[in-house]
This record gives C-alpha cells, sequence and structure tokens, in this order.
C-alpha cells in the first residue's frame, strides 16, 4: 500500500467527503449504505497506516449503522450486504486484538455466524465463504483462550468449520492458519483448564488430531508450523490418556521439522523449537514410562538440544535441569553411584518376627513431583505462616470453581503439609487434608487427575499413622483404589497408586486379618511386575516382597511368587550392562540375594530335593555363571554348524568384553559429561545401545540353536541329572542358611540327595559365629589370644552344629573316611572355615579337626566344579611353574620361599620367577605356565570387589577383574600365598564368591589354594616346601596334579600343625578350592 504523505492526503479528503455527503442526504437515502461503507472503508485504511484507534472506533460505527439499515432490494445486492457484515466482524476482530474487549470478540463471533447461516442465493456467500470461516475458526479460537464461554463448544464448531474449509479447497497460509488456530486452542483449553469436560476435551482433541491429520496431507509445501502445532497437541492428549502413539508420534514430527535443514547457525525458529521440543517430549515419555530405553534416548535428545541453545537462555536451563535429573535416573537403574531414595513405603504383614518388607516409591516423577514441597519445608514457620496468610487472603478474593481458586486450594494444602512437617501437629496435617478435600469437591469429578487421588491418599495414611483412626486408612484405600480401578489406567502415577494401596492393605490386613485383604496384596504386586512402568530392579524387588508375603502366610501363590523372583533376578541382571553395576544391583535390591536360599529352603520343606539343588544352582553365583555362559563350549555346535558356532563365539566375546570394562566416564557419564557422538549419545549411551544389540542378537542365535536337534537344553539352567555330575569323585556338601529353615544336603552321584535336617537355631547361632568371627578380627591381632580363643570356640561350634552331623551321615551314606569332599556354602557359611571344624574327641586324645578326617575342598557352585574337571587344551610342553613374587621389603619370607620352591622341584619343573611383574605381563606369562604360585601381598577394597587384588611390581595391581579377562585353558594349579586371597570384600554379596581364588579358578586354574584372611610370611615358605613336596612326590602318575592339590594341602597343613606348631588361624587360614 502507499504511505506517502500523498496517499494519506487523499484519504483525508476521501472521509471528509463522505462525511460531508452523509450530513447533507437524509437517513433515507438509497445511497446511504454505501456512503457509510466508502467512509469506514477509508477509516480502516488510514487507521492500518496511522496505526489510530479512533478511525477503527468510528469505522466500526459506521458499519453497524450501515447494517441496520433496511434492506432494498432494487438497490442493494446480497453480496455486498454480506460484505457489509464480513468487513463489520473483522473489524470488531481487529479491535480486539487491540483492546482485548470480549465484547468485541463475541460480537465479531455472532456476526460472523449469522453470515454463514443466511439462506441466501446459491453462489452469493461461496466466494467469501472461505475467508468468513478462517476469520471465525480464528475467533473462535481467541474465545477459547480468553475462556470466555464453553471451550468444548467451541473447540467442537471449530473442527467442524475446519472440515467445512477442506471442502472448500483450502490451501496455503489460510490452510495452515487454520491448523495453527484450532490446535492452539485445544492447547489453550487443557492448559487454562478453561473447562472442567476432562472426558469431553480429551474427544474433542481427537477430533483435532483427525482433522490436522488430514488437513496436513494437503500442506504443500510441508509446513513446519503446522508440524509443531499437531505435536504439541499430541503431547496433550499423551498427558490425558497416556498412550506411547502419541508422544512417539509428536517426537517423530518434531524430528522432521528438525530434518527439514541441515543444523548450525542457519537454523530457523521452528528447528529450534523442535529440538527444545522432543527434549522436552522424551523426557515426559521417561517420566511416565521410565524404561532404560526411553531414558537413554532421552538424554540423547536433551544433550542435542541443550548444544543447541544459547547459554543463559530458560530454555537452556530447562534442559540442563533435566539432563541432571535424567542422570540421576541413570544413576538409579543402573546403579552407577549412591542414589538417596526421595521416599519409601513400608508394606508390613505382621504374622511373624521381622514380617517388614520395603516397597520403594521414588519413581523419578515422583521425586520432581515432590521438590516444591521439600523446598517448601525448608522454609521458617514464620514463612510458612505468612504464605498461607496471603493465600488465604488471594482466596477471598476470588470466584469459587475458577482455575485461580483451585491453584490456591492446592498451595494451602501444600504449605499446611510444610508446617506440619514442622511442627508435628496433627492439627495442621487435617487442615492439610481438608483444603485438599475441598479442593477435589469443587473439582468436577471428570476433570480430577490420578495425583489428586493419590495426595489425598497419602496423606489420609499420614494421618491414619499419627492417631491409628481406622476411617482414616479406610478412606485413603477407597481414593487410591480409585485410580488403580480407573479404566485404561496406566502409567507411572498408576504404578505409584499400585504402591500406596499395597501399603495401605497391608497395614489393614495387620489389624483385620481379612484374607481378602491379603489376596489383594498378592494381586497388587502381582500387577505391579507386569505393569509396563516398572523397572526390571523394581519387578524383582516386587516378587521378592510378594514371595516373603506368600511364605510368611501359606498363600497358595509361593511356587509362584519364588519362580518370578527368581526369574526377574536373572533378567534384571542382564540389564546392567557390567559386573560392576551386576553386583551394585544385587546388592541394592532388598531381599534378592536371599531368594534362591528361600526357594531352596521350600523346596526342601516340600520333599523336593533335588529341585533344591537346582534352584541353589539357578541363583547363586549369578556373575560367575553369566560370565562362564559366554566362555560356554562351542565344540559340540561347531560339529553341526561351524558358521553359527562362530557367530555364536564373537558375539559372547564382544559381550565379555563389555562386561568386564570400566564403563565409560567412570560412574558410566551418568554426569552427561563426555564425548558427544552423532545423535547426541554420550559415551555411557553409545555403551549401553551396543550392549543391548548384542543381546538382541545372541538371544536370536541362542532360540535358533535350542530348535536344532540335541540342542535342547543349551545355556539352559542344569538339571539335577547334570548338575549331580560334580559328585564323581566325591559327595558335595551343600549347607543351607536361610531364616525360613536351615538344612545340608549331601548331593551324591549316583542316588538322590541326602538330606541332615538342623536345630531350631541353626540360622540364628550361625550368624552369631560369622559375626563374632568377623568382629574380632577386625579389633585384634591374628596372632592374639583374644582371636586365637575366639577362633577356637568358632571351631567346636561348627562341629556340633554341621561338623558330627555331616560325618554321621557319610558313615551312614559308607563314605570312607580320608576320602575327598566338597563344600558349597551358602550365606554365612561362605566365611566360616567348615574343613577345620572340631576338635574331634578321639579316644586317643589326640586332636583332630575335620580335615584330618577328610579332604576338604571348596565350590562356589556345582558347575563351577564340574567345569574345573573338563579337558582343557592339551599341551606337550613341560611342566612349568611361574612364581610371581615382586620384592618388597615388609615381606622378606618371599626370598626365603623362592628358595625353597627350586630346591624342592629342582629339575622336575621348569620354575621361571617374574619379580618385576606388572598386571600385563602376568597376564602374558600366566598364558604360558601350567601352574602358578603367587608370592606376594593380597588386597581388599571394602565395597569394591572387583578392586581386591595383588600387589605387584611398582605398586601395581593385579586385579579380580583383571584376572577373569584372562583365557587360561591350560592352567592346572595357582598357589596363592598372599593375605585374603579367598576372603570375602565387606560389602559384597556373600553368595557370589567375588574373591581372588574364584576369579583364579574362572579364568582356567583347575585348583586354587587361597587364604581366607591375612597370612603369616613366615608361613609362606614353609606352606610351599610341604605342599610342592607332597603334590610331586610318589602319586599315582594317571592322576592329575590338579587333583592332588587338595591331598597335598591337607598333607602341607598337617605338617605345620605338626612340625611348626603354628597357631590355630595359621593352618585354618589355608583352603582348596576346584576339582
Amino acid at each position: 500500500m502507499d504511505t506517502s504523505q500523498g496517499f494519506i492526503t487523499r484519504l483525508d479528503g476521501r472521509i471528509i467527503r463522505s462525511q460531508q455527503w452523509l450530513s447533507s442526504n437524509p437517513y433515507s437515502h438509497p445511497r446511504r449504505r454505501y456512503n457509510l461503507i466508502d467512509l469506514a472503508t477509508a477509516l480502516l485504511d488510514r487507521c492500518k497506516l496511522l496505526n489510530a484507534n479512533e478511525d477503527l472506533d468510528k469505522a466500526i460505527l459506521h458499519i453497524t449503522e450501515a447494517n441496520l439499515l433496511p434492506f432494498h432490494p432494487l438497490d442493494d445486492t446480497y453480496q455486498y450486504l454480506v460484505s457489509c457484515f464480513l468487513t463489520l466482524a473483522r473489524s470488531l476482530l481487529i479491535r480486539f486484538w487491540r483492546t482485548r474487549q470480549p465484547d468485541d470478540l463475541k460480537s465479531s463471533i455472532i456476526y460472523s455466524r449469522h453470515i454463514l447461516n443466511w439462506d441466501l442465493p446459491s453462489g452469493i456467500v461461496s466466494s467469501m465463504r472461505k475467508d468468513i470461516t478462517v476469520m471465525l475458526v480464528r475467533a473462535l479460537g481467541a474465545h477459547v483462550e480468553m475462556e470466555a464461554g464453553s471451550a468444548i463448544r467451541d473447540i467442537e464448531e471449530m473442527v467442524v468449520l475446519c472440515r467445512e474449509l477442506l471442502t472448500l479447497g483450502i490451501s496455503g497460509d489460510d490452510l495452515v492458519n487454520s491448523i495453527l488456530f484450532l490446535n492452539e486452542a485445544a492447547s489453550a483449553a487443557f492448559s487454562l483448564r478453561a473447562t472442567h469436560e476432562k472426558k469431553t476435551l480429551v474427544q474433542v482433541i481427537d477430533q483435532v488430531v483427525d482433522w490436522t491429520r488430514k488437513a496436513m496431507e494437503m500442506c504443500l509445501p510441508r509446513s513446519e508450523r503446522a508440524f509443531m502445532a499437531l505435536a504439541y497437541t499430541l503431547t496433550i492428549r499423551f498427558v490425558q490418556t497416556f498412550s506411547v502413539q502419541d508422544i512417539q508420534e509428536a517426537i517423530s514430527l518434531c524430528d522432521q521439522v528438525i530434518a527439514s535443514h541441515p543444523l548450525g547457525d542457519g537454523r530457523n525458529p521452528y528447528q529450534d523449537n523442535a529440538l527444545f521440543f522432543t527434549a522436552q517430549f522424551s523426557d515426559l515419555l521417561f517420566k511416565v514410562y521410565p524404561t532404560s530405553q526411553y531414558l537413554e534416548d532421552a538424554i540423547s535428545r536433551v544433550r542435542t538440544s541443550l548444544v543447541h541453545s544459547s547459554p543463559g537462555s530458560s530454555d537452556h536451563s530447562m534442559l540442563t535441569k533435566s539432563l541432571a535429573d535424567l542422570t540421576k535416573s541413570r544413576s538409579r537403574h543402573f546403579h552407577l553411584m549412591e542414589h538417596p531414595l526421595a521416599t519409601c513405603s513400608d508394606v508390613s504383614l505382621e504374622v511373624g518376627p521381622s514380617a517388614l518388607e520395603r516397597i520403594d516409591a521414588s519413581d523419578e516423577s515422583w521425586v520432581e513431583w515432590s521438590a516444591t514441597g521439600d523446598v517448601r519445608r525448608a522454609c521458617s514457620l514464620t514463612t510458612i505462616d505468612r504464605q498461607i496468610q496471603d493465600l488465604q487472603g488471594m482466596l477471598s478474593g476470588t470466584l469459587p470453581q475458577t482455575s485461580d481458586s483451585g491453584t490456591y486450594f492446592c498451595a494451602l494444602t501444600d504449605w499446611y503439609l510444610a508446617r506440619f512437617y514442622r511442627t508435628d501437629d496433627i492439627a495442621d496435617l487435617e487442615q492439610s487434608i481438608e483444603w485438599r478435600q475441598i479442593q477435589l469437591a469443587s473439582t468436577p469429578a471428570d476433570y480430577l487427575t490420578q495425583a489428586d487421588f493419590i495426595l489425598l491418599g497419602q496423606q489420609l495414611f499420614l494421618a491414619f499413622q499419627r492417631n491409628h483412626r481406622i476411617s482414616l486408612l479406610e478412606e485413603s484405600i477407597s481414593l487410591i483404589r480409585h485410580v488403580v480401578d480407573a479404566a485404561g489406567a496406566q502409567g507411572v502415577f498408576h504404578r505409584l497408586a499400585l504402591r500406596e494401596l499395597l501399603r495401605s492393605l497391608s497395614r489393614r490386613w495387620t489389624l483385620t486379618r481379612q484374607r481378602n485383604d491379603l489376596d489383594e496384596c498378592v494381586l497388587l504386586l502381582q500387577t505391579s511386575i507386569d505393569h509396563n512402568c516398572t523397572i526390571p530392579s523394581d519387578k524383582l524387588e516386587a516378587a521378592c516382597i510378594w514371595a516373603h508375603i506368600a511364605r510368611r502366610t501359606a498363600h497358595p501363590s509361593i511356587s509362584t511368587a519364588y519362580e518370578s523372583a527368581m526369574s526377574w533376578m536373572q533378567t534384571s541382571l542382564v540389564f546392567a550392562p557390567t559386573l560392576h553395576t551386576k553386583h551394585a544391583h544385587l546388592v541394592a535390591v532388598q531381599g534378592a540375594n536371599q531368594m534362591p536360599l528361600a526357594y531352596a529352603s521350600y523346596r526342601v520343606q516340600t520333599g523336593h530335593l533335588e529341585q533344591a539343588v537346582e534352584t541353589l544352582e539357578q541363583g547363586r553365583a549369578l556373575l560367575w555363571s553369566e560370565m562362564r555362559g559366554l566362555r560356554a563350549s562351542i565344540d559340540q555346535l561347531s560339529g553341526v554348524d561351524t558358521a553359527l558356532a562362530t557367530k555364536l563365539a564373537n558375539i559372547n566375546q564382544d559381550l565379555e568384553i563389555l562386561m568386564m570394562s570400566i564403563p565409560p566416564g567412570g560412574n558410566g557419564g551418568a554426569d552427561g559429561s563426555g564425548t558427544q557422538s552423532e545423535g547426541g549419545t554420550d559415551a555411557f549411551g553409545q555403551f549401553l545401545k551396543k550392549q543391548r544389540k548384542l543381546l538382541d542378537e545372541r538371544d536370536t542365535l541362542t532360540s535358533h540353536i535350542q530348535g536344532l536337534p540335541g540342542f535342547e537344553d543349551f545355556l539352559k539352567t542344569p538339571s539335577f541329572d547334570t548338575l549331580r555330575a560334580a559328585a564323581s569323585r566325591g559327595p558335595v556338601i551343600i549347607v543351607i542358611h536361610c531364616e525360613w529353615r536351615s538344612d545340608i544336603l549331601v548331593v551324591l552321584q549316583d542316588s538322590p540327595p541326602s538330606l541332615i535336617t538342623t536345630a531350631n537355631d541353626f540360622y540364628h547361632k550361625a550368624n552369631e559365629l560369622a559375626y563374632r568371627l568377623s568382629d574380632t578380627r577386625k579389633k585384634h591381632l591374628l596372632e592374639s589370644s583374644q582371636y586365637q580363643r575366639v577362633l577356637r570356640s568358632v571351631l567346636e561350634e561348627l562341629y556340633e552344629i554341621i561338623g558330627q552331623p555331616v560325618i554321621d551321615k557319610l558313615h551312614e551314606l559308607n563314605v570312607p573316611e580320608q576320602s575327598r569332599i566338597w563344600w558349597c556354602p551358602t550365606s554365612v557359611f561362605c566365611s566360616l572355615p567348615l574343613h577345620a571344624m572340631g576338635p574331634i574327641p578321639s579316644k586317643n586324645k589326640i586332636k583332630k579337626y575335620f580335615s584330618d578326617m577328610y579332604i576338604s575342598s571348596y565350590t562356589p557352585t556345582l558347575s563351577a566344579l564340574i567345569k574345573s574337571r573338563e579337558h582343557g587344551k592339551q599341551t606337550s610342553d613341560p611342566l612349568s611353574l611361574l612364581v610371581i613374587a615382586p620384592p618388597e621389603k615388609s615381606l622378606p619370607g618371599v626370598t626365603e620361599e623362592i628358595k625353597v620352591i627350586r630346591s624342592v622341584l629342582g629339575s622336575s619343573m621348569d620354575t621361571h620367577i617374574l619379580e618385576d611383574a606388572t598386571s600385563k605381563s602376568a597376564t602374558q606369562r600366566l598364558e604360558h605356565h601350567r601352574f602358578a604360585h603367587f608370592a606376594c601381598h593380597g588386597v581388599l577394597e571394602e565395597g569394591k570387589p572387583f578392586d581386591a587384588s595383588f600387589m605387584l611390581h611398582g605398586d601395581d595391581r593385579f586385579t579380580l577383574l583383571d584376572i577373569v579377562r584372562s583365557r587360561l585353558p591350560s592352567a592346572e594349579f595357582a598357589l596363592l600365598s598372599a593375605c585374603h586371597t579367598a576372603e570375602l570384600t565387606d560389602g559384597s554379596i556373600a553368595d557370589e564368591a567375588l574373591h581372588l581364588t574364584a576369579a583364579m579358578q574362572y579364568c582356567g586354574f583347575r585348583s586354587v589354594v587361597g587364604t581366607m584372611w591375612a597370612m603369616a610370611d613366615t608361613d609362606g615358605r614353609d606352606l610351599a616346601e610341604y605342599f610342592y613336596t607332597s603334590m610331586f612326590s610318589g602319586e599315582d602318575l594317571r592322576i592329575p596334579y590338579y587333583e592332588r592339590s587338595a591331598k597335598a594341602l591337607r598333607d602341607a597343613v598337617q605338617r605345620l600343625r605338626r612340625e611348626k606348631r603354628v597357631g590355630l588361624e595359621r593352618w585354618v587360614n589355608f583352603v582348596h578350592y576346584g576339582a
């Protein structure tokens, strides 16, 4: 438009002429309408140029007058009349955008509707219908945003109009604008809470989404604005319905906008918005469905968006906080570091001693949900009271049943709750509950959210805990059940409701003993396990609680509960990427490490001894079992399908490398730092992605292999018929230590397991013995009289509760004395010297211990023992012993130890001394020797079992993790003349047997001698002399050397006792593991 002064002058003249004509002609003149419209048009043109609201007001008055004039069929055309009303509607809408006066908006809508509803001759309106309809759609959208009427009816009308626009062939900007107007109205109806008709709103949003999808098919070229509008509407529907498909489609739409142009300095605003929203949408998806897959995707997207955001902007701050929250969630998922729980719910079925279980209700969404409350609780009482007073003042001036009043109700609820936590005054809690109830009562039922019911239910339960009024508990149960039973309920709030209902029902069970409460608790636990928002570790915890409850109450679901717990123990362990995180996972899940023992004890109780053995094998030493599965023999498979065997071996090797690695960034990249690859995935995310891909490939291959004839049991948990082979050289004695019942099983090769029952106090007495021995060792020196006295009493009591019954059973089974036997201890017995129980009463009064009657060895599992007897790599190399003995001033006896070894072995064996050993050189040199002897310091790191190590040259460490990475197929035997090599690290799980001796056995050594605690420096020399003398002299050459080692150790220990008169703690220290 010409904006020159000349054009404005001409407009002024036109306006003056029109005004003069109107003032000089009568009101009834047939040309009056035309002159009024001409004057109004000129005023509108000048208003656009000069932005003069006065001209706009006058124009509206003149158009209104024109529309009120009588219609003259001979002088006025219908089309002109429609144009008059259209101009008025448009002018009123323009003034509304300037002044935000609701009356203008309403009038514009009325006039627009009036035009569209006129019964005019065909063709009169059609030429203007698109413009009128687009304008009305926009006006109705503004009406929704103003909360000026029924948002539902407005949006429904907009949908009808938009459908008509498609039939009118709308395109270009008008189509895009209509998409924007409609979707923005849907967003406003949700975010402004302009309606309480929540269910109807969802139905209307369905119509909005359906129409938008059709409209976008006609958008050529494709509109980025339309994509973003639909993405946001889909996310709104996701918040209402928790439909994963909606949020994933929203993310996909954002991705298409991002991909429309290369990312860089030339990004358009829509790409910036898409980057930000795809980060927020993926974060929201994880909060509702907290799976590891969604977690890693959210971290990747947030990181990408953060890189492209402007530092200091609000978006940058929000993204930084999102990334921090997500990485904390990663830490919890994978147990990468200590992560405090936000809240815990007690689940108590007090029908027996210690029948208290805990359920972690600390979903990430709940952490964020509670964050504001935590800030309020940190405020002073003065601040809290001032906030309450201010809110009550604002509420008094607010209309009821508005979004503001609802906000004030919620805030008062939270502040009174904060006051309660400050004062511990039940009156404050009751006031908080009252405000919450007012909020719920003033909000139509269809608009209440799951969170509203859960929060009030939690507060009522808290009040019940304080005043013990059963009516409060009943009301809490009723409210939470409303969420649990809601049609289509899902998502993280539904899962939280399951936990809260379980807590309340279990408490009511303790009070009333109603069987239906117990049954519902069991059902809720099953539902929680199956819930799509429950992460594997929480599924395991729920299964453990279910098993505990079922066992404690004799519920008929006992076996099913135990099977579920055992299954989730293994499944959840697979999702932990490394040995460190796997062990941390087992430690973190309360009750998990007791499940195999509990289930085995139940099997024994029901008379299924063979299944008890299978259960223990399935659930104990899980880390060793998983690693051993990666090194499972493929020889048989190679004979059937070489390519398949090779592919499986390669996948297993890649998985093993990942499992035994240190996660990227030390803490797994959990802080979101580190190198970022294409797509925003950090190092830890790439690590997980690679592991998941390998696991999927391995599962597919394994399923295929198990379908081959003869491979049906490939990599499956071994049956008892397979496990009994562990007793081919002598009985295996399994000691089951469990709070439910403790038993001793003797496994024989050719007969069913034999049962030795124990006394009622067996479990507690064993705990006391283990604690007494460990505590005394920490407080006193090993050679102290205090420790000697305690060790002596422990060995005596062990003989009473285990030694004597086992000897009697072995006699009964015709197992000759001096036979070999293997101990497979569980729980605290993994740290107790079963091989040295005694003294055993004898007629000649000579002190004898269990090791004098039977040659004892240990094994973590039956499978480990079977594996140690498998034929290894055949070699024609001469016998050779590698002695790893770095010079150490604190170990002067090592020099004499080396001399003794050389003297005893002489020329019968090549002896290689490695004094400057490092972890790398030790690994390389061990590959070339069948025998190994370590003479150095052994070190434990509390809470870090994989950091247990041998101290080598230059303070280098040969850690447990270094050892398990090694593959030594030719290895036979190792003597670990170092401290703590068969001792468990404090903070590790006993039944996982994570110590250096077990690691040496895993990497290939068939038999290993280790130490249960610190050893005396001088004992290394004497033990070596006696041990090697026995092992390499006079034995039947048909017996492999590794099978001679157990007897050689027993002989050496007897000589230490007899010839060196060493103290009890020094000879008891040495143990034999393996074949």
